[in-house]
């Protein structure tokens, strides 16, 4: 997939299982409340959460009766933890190429202020990213146009594409405000994997990608 870039070009992205996988943070969690509860055998503890996930089981409410620990304080561990996440394959070199054609980056994505911007910041992207917007902060979430007007208004350009990969949420505001939406097709590891029940035009991105390698910054 081609993209011309130049400096009123606007790239903004999806944060959790487009840039990397979100299924590693909950590892990455995972791994920190077991070792945290039980610091001489955590390895068996982590399977057995990692197991408990998979079996849709409330793995929170498993830890917190077995050990005698507050949920509310393995939620906060939960979303707190400074996390072991990595970028996918071809993400550096997509941003190194819209910044040599002076575009700019944005991200626009749901959840807790704190934990994405750890995220990101461990993700090592900082530098990168012209504007975040972050529901928290700005208080609505996806669809919600207002999210990615607020992109519109801190960063000026004639071209803006989104891309993501929650069909259900991600490409209605942005279809509707005239912006270019290439949706990333789930790796097998998606959190939210239900892509099919949301094929109607209003949900559809204009086009789809395997992987960060099907894009070409011209």
């Amino acid at each position: 997939m081609d993209i011309k870039v130049d400096n009123t070009t606007v790239i903004v992205f999806d944060l959790d299982d487009t840039l990397y996988n979100e299924l590693d943070f909950l590892k990455s969690a995972y791994k920190s409340i077991a070792i945290f509860v039980e610091p001489n055998d955590w390895k068996a503890l982590y399977s057995k959460m990692f197991s408990l996930y998979r079996c849709k089981v409330n793995v929170f409410e498993f830890v917190a009766n077995t050990y005698k620990i507050e949920i509310s304080l393995l939620v906060e561990m939960y979303r707190s933890h400074k996390p072991s996440i990595q970028l996918f394959d071809g993400v550096l070199e997509v941003f190194d190429a819209i910044k040599s054609k002076n575009g700019k980056i944005a991200i626009v994505t749901d959840g807790r202020s704190k934990t994405q911007r750890a995220k990101l910041e461990n993700l090592g992207i900082l530098n990168y990213l012209d504007k975040i917007i972050i529901s928290e902060e700005i208080g609505t979430e996806k669809p919600n146009s207002a999210n990615f007007i607020a992109v519109e208004k801190a960063l000026a350009g004639t071209t803006y594409y989104y891309i993501a990969d929650n069909l259900k949420k991600d490409f209605v505001a942005p279809n509707t405000l005239g912006w270019k939406s290439v949706a990333l097709v789930d790796n097998g590891k998606n959190i939210h994997f239900e892509s099919h029940k949301y094929m109607e035009f209003q949900n559809l991105p204009q086009q789809f990608i395997i992987d960060f390698k099907d894009f070409k910054i011209i």
